[in-house]
């Protein structure tokens, strides 16, 4: 769901534990005491490895020089995240949150868990972006905490069938009641002269609008958070029959001020009624 460039996927990080470690560090909190001493390790760390890889890239071919830029580029990426965290560290003080155990079985607990973690990265600008898949497309985990033992997949090729239109309806409510759930919190949490809801904007929706035979446009998306005041809300807006997804994506980038993107995916412009 998520790329780095255009033949380089990110992989989705399942494990609340590791997210919380590459977010904050591998403490066991985000106590500020402990995350300094912590990072002044790292640093030390960093600067050694840093060293060994220019020695290393002076002796290596066009190949592996490529190899280890990438590498670099993990590198500088970790230089980036303590240099954050050492700046929040200093000015503010960051919410009280421990570092997760295994991953919990119950669906609801491990989205709250997911989504408490993404809230606190936005609060505390370890990131300003994040992806979060509440049903991975082809999965056919089931649903037993409300009462569905059948998979997911096998549901969404309902053939008319009541029944599994029914289960089908129950699991969309529990992904939705859990992307309110991740309003809530945002419209909780004070972010300067307003809230991080007040500051964001957030899709929500499907890659398919009817399961059953994957058709792919017509989708019902949800957009939430003004963006700081950029998008008026409270609109149902029906855009022309097979509007890109990507078209709105493209609007998306401009309003979180990325330099202007000619194209993405399958876009064929951008929404001119959002």
């Amino acid at each position: 769901m998520s790329w780095r460039g255009p033949n380089s996927p990110l992989p989705a990080e399942i494990n609340p534990r590791t997210v919380f470690e590459r977010l904050f560090g591998d403490g066991e909190s985000t106590n500020p005491h402990v995350r300094l001493a912590r990072l002044e390790k790292q640093k030390s760390v960093l600067d050694y490895v840093t060293d060994s890889l220019s020695r290393l890239q002076r002796r290596l071919g066009t190949g592996d020089k490529r190899k280890i830029d990438e590498y670099f580029d993990s590198v500088r990426d970790i230089e980036r995240r303590i240099a954050r965290a050492e700046e929040q560290s200093l000015t503010m003080e960051l919410p009280q949150l421990e570092k997760p155990g295994a991953v919990p079985d119950d669906y609801l607990q491990y989205s709250k868990l997911m989504i408490d973690m993404k809230v606190v990265g936005w609060q505390t600008d370890m990131t300003r972006v994040s992806s979060f898949m509440l049903g991975r497309d082809g999965s056919n985990r089931s649903y037993r905490e409300i009462g569905i033992s059948d998979g997911h997949h096998s549901i969404s090729h309902h053939q008319g069938s009541q029944e599994n239109l029914d289960k089908l309806i129950k699991i969309d409510e529990l992904h939705v009641a859990m992307f309110a759930y991740l309003l809530e919190r945002l419209k909780a949490t004070p972010d300067g002269d307003g809230t991080l809801l007040d500051h964001s904007l957030i899709a929500f929706g499907s890659s398919l609008s009817e399961s059953n035979i994957h058709t792919h446009d017509d989708l019902p998306i949800v957009l939430a958070g003004t963006a700081n005041g950029q998008v008026k809300g409270n609109r149902h807006l029906v855009c022309p029959k097979e509007t890109p997804l990507n078209n709105l994506f493209l609007n998306m980038f401009d309003l979180a001020g990325l330099p202007h993107v000619e194209g993405f995916g399958d876009s064929t412009g951008r929404l001119t009624n959002l």
